[in-house]
């Protein structure tokens, strides 16, 4: 008898619920060794901030007092409608000329 027979003879099968709660384990024992990580850099990385400046206060403006919106300048408009309309009919599995801009803003 060689010894890999021996050695082959001598383990005991392993069972697949130890296998898989033993992977389960595994991954939340990491899990947690990873928050606590974040938890111990956030400690020492969020006391570096100045924490007793105020952030200076945000004057409300009533609409009389909103500067008013200029128009939106679009540079190679029927270039960019021409891509997007493209882009839709490609998406939708359709012809460009099945589709209709009605309006283009810009956002």
């Amino acid at each position: 008898m060689n010894l890999l027979s021996t050695v082959m003879a001598a383990e005991t099968p392993i069972n697949n619920a130890f296998v898989v709660a033993m992977g389960i384990g595994t991954v939340f024992v990491g899990l947690i060794c990873i928050i606590i990580l974040i938890k111990l850099v956030s400690l020492f990385l969020g006391n570096t901030e100045n924490k007793t400046e105020s952030p200076a206060p945000v004057a409300k403006q009533t609409p009389a007092q909103a500067p008013a919106a200029a128009p939106a300048v679009i540079e190679n408009r029927a270039e960019i409608i021409a891509a997007v309309c493209a882009a839709a009919a490609e998406e939708l599995g359709t012809d460009v000329s099945a589709l209709r801009v009605v309006s283009f803003k810009k956002l």
